[in-house]
């Protein structure tokens, strides 16, 4: 592999930064889960993150590291939602003005709660727009520094950081697992894990109907797909990232998919057995790890559940659903 772009050191870096600013968020056991999945499940709570996401971590490592002036000048980023919310907190605590552009059909509570913490709010369409365009071309008009989602090493070193505590309060795992959108969580879980723990296997998880990252990873290139239609509002990406894909490629065992009933059924789990309200894009490692679509080998697993930005609707939906059970 060629130089790689994020390092465990970075991410031990990214770790010291985030101390008193992030929430060391709690990991938690079923044992009915565990019975369903057939292994030991170790969930760490990324839900209960501030902004409610893992995302905070990786927008609070970046923006941190701007020179003064780039700071002072602000910042842009483009997100359906976590993101958006992270950058617009991360800027507040660290007085930068944020501007987020957002597709027009966000998740209520996501906008809400990004204009909240103060950013500017620019709307796309994102069948029809290229939300990275735009936030480039905003940016050159008004001196903005560009914050990516994903494909950026300080962020994708600032999301390893959760893999980075759920190893070393649970340093025996045999596995983890993540959902996988453009990679971001994913690649930093991977790099983070493997320097804690150089035999643990890599795992990830996405929508059968959002499976760039699946059809990338058999193909061993970056694979293009439409717009997906999915619930899992925040894996709704088209292809996997530039700098994200080669960790992918490098590190990880396998990504399975799951159906949109599974995600659906795998939430509500969450909700009404484990007690925690996750969105549906953390629901889908759950899914595979429910559905036992990962090897019968693996005894210990942790799973990251990235976040709990639900829109209220949706969880009413979900929740509102009758079960065969």
């Amino acid at each position: 592999m060629k130089a790689t772009p994020v390092t465990h050191q970075d991410i031990l870096e990214a770790h010291q930064r985030l101390q008193g600013v992030s929430h060391p968020t709690p990991v938690l056991t079923s044992r009915t889960f565990n019975r369903y999945a057939g292994c030991e499940v170790f969930i760490k709570c990324e839900n209960l993150q501030r902004a409610g996401a893992f995302k905070f971590r990786g927008a609070y490592n970046a923006i941190s590291q701007l020179p003064d002036e780039q700071k002072r000048q602000g910042v842009i980023a483009f997100s359906s939602g976590n993101h958006a919310q992270a950058v617009a907190l991360a800027s507040k605590i660290l007085n930068v003005p944020a501007v987020i552009c957002m597709p027009t059909d966000a998740p209520r509570v996501k906008l809400e709660a990004t204009c909240n913490y103060g950013a500017e709010v620019v709307f796309y369409n994102r069948m029809t727009e290229d939300r990275e365009k735009l936030a480039q071309q905003i940016a050159a008009e008004r001196g903005l520094t560009l914050i990516p989602p994903y494909d950026h090493p300080l962020i994708m070193a600032g999301a390893g950081t959760a893999a980075l505590e759920l190893l070393r309060e649970q340093p025996g795992l045999d596995a983890v697992i993540t959902p996988v959108g453009g990679g971001g969580l994913l690649s930093g879980t991977a790099v983070a894990a493997k320097g804690e723990s150089p035999h643990i296997r890599i795992f990830a998880a996405e929508p059968e109907q959002a499976d760039d990252t699946r059809q990338s990873f058999q193909s061993g290139q970056r694979m293009e797909i439409p717009a997906p239609d999915t619930i899992a509002d925040g894996l709704r990406n088209t292809m996997p990232g530039e700098l994200t894909f080669p960790l992918i490629r490098h590190y990880v065992e396998d990504i399975v998919t799951v159906s949109e009933s599974m995600i659906r059924e795998a939430a509500r789990f969450a909700f009404f057995r484990l007690k925690l309200i996750i969105e549906p894009s953390s629901a889908v490692a759950l899914a595979a790890l429910l559905n036992q679509r990962l090897p019968k080998d693996i005894r210990q697993i942790g799973v990251i559940v990235s976040g709990g930005n639900i829109d209220p609707s949706v969880l009413a939906d979900i929740a509102g659903e009758k079960t065969d059970s």
